[in-house]
């Protein structure tokens, strides 16, 4: 298909990127406006398999969401209530450990914890859920806290990003996950979430984490009011961080989906532009080493296509822990897969199902 393809100005630049040629901000622009998505899948297949094989990874994790009570008032958010209104949480530091109980005597290797922004938690708190939790699952690596949380509750109590999170660091938190960087145009941000940390605020946490030795992934919120030029852009911040630090394992495209929240009338874009997403972040973050479709958002016969267009990963087990995008309308309601049910998946797709941990190193069988 590239030979075909070669007299086209897009055809030229796929060829040059199936390469491993790092393409431009206004190439990738050509690329998602004119190659066909064949093309895309192809060569982001192609990449994939340079990196990891026939390999397809996932881990045996769960979620602890400690509230949904938010400081934020998102538009694209349908996770989020007042404290007192129906639907509010907010656990406890003993249901968190009930939480964890459960899992002590399981497979897992993973705890996925986020939540709103809560206005009366503190460091201090989230420093002691991660000590109770560690110290019932020791074995469990934590991944904790999107760059907003962490920026509200280490600015809350008078320190640099590097000073609270190595206290953090300290009480057992190893990874960060991506949330929270929607999208990194300023004037698209100050659209759909206004309120919500900066920007800078979201790179700067993770540059901080990565000085630390803390991991970290990246997520971008797209299908809401962004154009293209705002997708490149946001991979284009990201592919810099990661050339300088290397700390980023995995990066995560977030479909928006429009159910119970302000901007529901946007609706959503359809499946052929989830894959085409997918394909152009494989392409343009040619730094990252694995691409996430993440199954609760996509739904399963979705994130089974998502193998054949650059991602390597489909995050794991779940348990049926997380409430963040089943609240937004997500087709599955309840998540949760065995580890035959992913393995029965990736192979379908013709690819190989390999257990890993959070830092993507294989878990013996």
């Amino acid at each position: 298909m590239l030979s075909q393809l070669s007299s086209t100005q897009a055809g030229r630049i796929a060829a040059r990127a199936a390469g491993g040629g790092r393409i431009t901000p206004q190439e990738a622009l050509t690329l998602w406006r004119e190659a066909p998505l064949a093309l895309l899948g192809t060569v982001a297949d192609g990449l994939k398999r340079a990196r990891s094989g026939d390999a397809v990874y996932y881990n045996r994790n769960f979620h602890i969401e400690p509230t949904n009570v938010c400081l934020f008032r998102c538009r694209f958010c349908s996770y989020r209530r007042e404290e007192g209104e129906p639907g509010a949480w907010n656990l406890s530091l003993g249901q968190i450990e009930e939480t964890a109980r459960r899992y002590r005597d399981s497979a897992v290797t993973e705890v996925h914890i986020v939540g709103g922004v809560h206005p009366g938690h503190d460091l201090e708190f989230y420093g002691e859920m991660i000590r109770r939790v560690k110290g019932i699952l020791p074995h469990v690596t934590v991944k904790a806290f999107t760059a907003i949380e962490l920026a509200y509750m280490i600015e809350k109590a008078g320190l640099g990003y590097s000073e609270g999170l190595r206290i953090l660091k300290e009480a057992g938190m190893k990874a960060i996950p991506g949330g929270g960087a929607e999208i990194f145009d300023e004037q698209v941000r100050r659209r759909i979430c206004p309120e919500k940390g900066t920007t800078r605020q979201w790179l700067d946490m993770h540059e901080a984490a990565h000085g630390l030795g803390i991991s970290t992934n990246a997520t971008m919120l797209y299908g809401h009011v962004e154009q293209v030029e705002h997708r490149i852009d946001h991979l284009e911040r990201l592919r810099q961080v990661q050339d300088r630090t290397g700390g980023f394992n995995a990066f995560i495209p977030l479909k928006f989906r429009s159910a119970g929240n302000p901007m529901e009338g946007c609706g959503e874009v359809p499946v052929t532009e989830d894959l085409r997403t997918l394909a152009m972040s494989r392409i343009y973050l040619d730094n990252f080493p694995h691409i996430k479709a993440y199954w609760p958002m996509y739904g399963k016969v979705t994130t089974e296509m998502a193998l054949s267009f650059g991602a390597d990963d489909i995050d794991g087990t779940i348990e049926d822990t997380t409430k963040i995008y089943s609240m937004a309308g997500a087709e599955e309601q309840n998540p949760a897969m065995t580890v035959a049910d992913i393995e029965k998946l990736v192979t379908a797709a013709g690819y190989r199902a390999v257990e890993r941990d959070t830092f993507y190193n294989q878990v013996a069988g």
